[in-house]
C-alpha cells in the first residue's frame, strides 16, 4: 500500500478511534448504573467540581479522549503496524494505550479532586479496547472483500530487465496481496519502449512500476513521459543502493523530491512526546529532588576543597562538544592524575574505567553508589543536550579515539541520563564493543514504551546501589 493511502486510512482510523474511546466512557457509565455494580464498595459519584453538573466531568474528559487517545495509540505503534497486522500485532499495542489512558484519567481526576467512580474506570479500559478491536476486525474483512473485486485492483504493468522484474515480482508477493494485479512483466531488453503505449492500452493498466537498480535514466525519462500523456501513474523502485543498516523515507526540500537514508528513529509524534516527557520529567525530577541535591552540594563543599560541581566537555549529537554536569566526586587534581592510572583501565577500548580509584573521595564514593553525583545532569537535559534515557556521553577525548568509524554511530541520537547498559549490569561490562551493541540496540529498537521501561527499570539499580564505582 503506498504511503499516501495509508496515511488516508490512518488519519480516519484516528477519528474513529477517538470517537470510540470517548464512547466507551459513556457505556462504562450507563452499564456500571445498569448492573449496578460496586466493585471496590461503596463509592461517590460524581463531586461537585463542576458546579454540580452530574455529567459534565464526563463530557470534558470524552472531549479530551477525541483528541488524546490516537495520540496515546501513536505513541505505541498502533498506527505504524504492517498493512495486514496479526491479531497479536493490533491487541498488544491497543491494551497498553488503554491502560496508559485510564491512568492518565485516574491522574486527571485525583489533581483535579473530581471524584468518578472506580468501577467505570476499569469498565472503560475493557470496553474501549474490545470497540477497537471490532473496528479493526470490521475493517480487515471489508478491505478483503473489497479487494477481491476486479475492478476495484490495481492493475500493474512490472517494468525493467528480466531479472529485475522477476526480483521484484517476488517481493511484493507474486499475488498474494489481492489489492493489485500484475498483468505483465515488460523486459526493456528485449521489448521497445515504444510497444508500452499498446500494452498500456490492451491491459488497462493504471499502474506501470519501474525496477530500475540497474537501467539507464534516459528510458526511465521516456517511460514518464509516456505514461503521462497516458494519464498512467508511475511507481518508480528507488533501490539504487543497496544499505544495510539506513532505512529510507520519501521527503521533500524546498520543492525538491528528496530519497533520505536514515538510521535514527524518524521524526514522529512518539519522538514530540519524548521531548516534552525530557522537559517535564527534569522540571519535576528536580523539584522533587532539590533537597537530596542541596545535601548532596553541602556534603561536597564541606568535605573536600574545591568547585561543587564538575564541569566537562562530553560528545552530544554526532559528536557536538556541550558541558556536562556532575556532582564532584573525584579530588581537584583528577584529571592530571589520570595517565598514572592508565594501567588500571579495566575496559577495552578508549574509555576509561577502574574500580576503587584512588582519586575517588569517601563522599564521592557514597554519591556514586547511588548515582547522585549523575542529578545535575537534570539541567542537561532542561537545556536540551541531553535526555532522560540514551547512550550515556562520554568525553570528547574518547570518543577521538574510536577505532571503530561504526561506534560513532551511537552518537546518532541525544545522549541520555541512563541507557541500556545502566541497567544491564552496566560494571560487569568489560568490553567497549559490547556496551556500543547494547547502545545500538536501543536506537535500533526505539520506541516510547522502551523509553518508558528502560526509566522504570533503572529505579531499583539505583535504590540497590549498582551505580558507577
Amino acid at each position: 500500500m503506498l504511503r499516501n493511502q495509508r496515511q488516508l486510512q490512518t488519519n480516519v482510523s484516528k477519528v474513529l478511534d477517538g470517537l470510540f474511546f470517548a464512547l466507551s466512557l459513556w457505556l462504562a457509565h450507563g452499564m456500571r448504573g445498569l448492573l449496578d455494580v460496586d466493585w471496590f464498595g461503596a463509592e461517590p459519584e460524581i463531586a461537585s467540581f463542576w458546579g454540580g453538573a452530574t455529567g459534565r466531568p464526563y463530557v470534558w474528559i470524552s472531549i479530551l479522549l477525541l483528541f488524546a487517545a490516537p495520540f496515546v495509540l501513536d505513541t505505541q505503534g498502533f498506527y505504524t503496524r504492517s498493512a495486514w497486522p496479526s491479531r497479536g500485532q493490533t491487541f498488544w499495542p491497543l491494551v497498553k494505550a488503554a491502560m496508559l489512558v485510564t491512568l492518565g484519567i485516574i491522574l486527571g481526576i485525583f489533581m483535579l479532586k473530581i471524584q468518578l467512580t472506580r468501577s467505570v474506570l476499569f469498565l472503560f479500559a475493557a470496553i474501549s479496547v474490545v470497540m477497537v478491536l471490532t473496528k479493526e476486525e470490521l475493517w480487515q474483512l471489508i478491505r478483503r472483500s473489497r479487494m477481491t473485486r476486479a475492478d476495484l485492483q490495481k492493475r500493474l504493468i512490472l517494468l525493467g530487465t528480466g531479472e529485475e522484474t522477476g526480483e521484484m515480482l517476488k517481493r511484493i508477493g507474486g499475488g498474494q496481496d489481492n489489492s493489485f494485479r500484475v498483468v505483465q512483466e515488460f523486459d526493456i531488453n528485449r521489448e521497445p519502449i515504444g510497444d508500452l503505449v499498446k500494452h498500456l492500452h490492451e491491459h488497462s493498466a493504471n499502474v506501470v512500476l519501474i525496477s530500475a537498480g540497474h537501467t539507464q535514466f534516459d528510458v526511465i525519462e521516456q517511460v514518464i513521459n509516456a505514461c503521462e500523456l497516458e494519464g498512467v501513474e508511475v511507481w518508480l523502485a528507488a533501490d539504487f543502493f543497496n544499505t544495510q543498516i539506513a532505512r529510507t523515507a520519501v521527503d521533500d526540500f524546498h520543492g525538491v523530491p528528496l530519497l533520505v537514508f536514515h538510521t535514527t528513529p524518524a521524526a514522529s509524534l512518539q519522538g514530540l512526546a519524548k521531548q516534552g516527557i525530557d522537559f517535564v520529567g527534569a522540571f519535576f525530577m528536580l523539584l522533587l529532588l532539590s533537597p537530596v541535591m542541596l545535601i548532596c552540594a553541602l556534603a561536597v563543599k564541606f568535605t573536600s576543597p574545591g568547585p561543587v560541581l564538575f564541569r566537562q566537555k562530553r560528545s552530544g549529537v554526532n559528536g557536538r562538544p556541550f558541558t556536562m554536569f556532575k556532582f564532584r566526586s573525584m579530588g581537584t587534581n583528577a584529571e592530571q592524575r589520570k595517565h598514572e592510572l592508565a594501567a588500571m583501565n579495566e575496559m577495552s577500548g578508549p574509555v576509561f574505567k577502574v574500580s576503587d580509584d584512588p582519586r575517588i573521595t569517601p563522599v564521592g564514593r557514597f554519591l556514586r553508589r547511588y548515582s547522585l553525583d549523575e542529578l545535575p545532569q537534570l539541567f542537561n537535559v532542561l537545556q536540551g543536550s541531553m535526555s532522560l534515557v540514551g547512550p550515556r556521553p562520554l568525553p570528547v577525548d574518547e570518543t577521538k579515539r574510536f577505532e571503530d568509524l561504526s561506534h560513532r554511530r551511537r552518537l546518532s541520537v541525544k545522549p541520555g541520563l541512563t541507557c541500556l547498559w545502566q541497567i544491564s549490569g552496566r560494571n560487569e561490562v568489560k568490553e567497549f564493543s559490547d556496551w556500543v551493541r547494547l547502545d545500538l540496540e536501543y536506537i535500533d529498537n526505539w520506541s516510547l514504551w522502551l523509553d518508558i521501561k528502560i526509566l522504570v527499570r533503572t529505579v531499583p539499580v539505583v535504590f540497590i546501589g549498582t551505580g558507577a564505582r
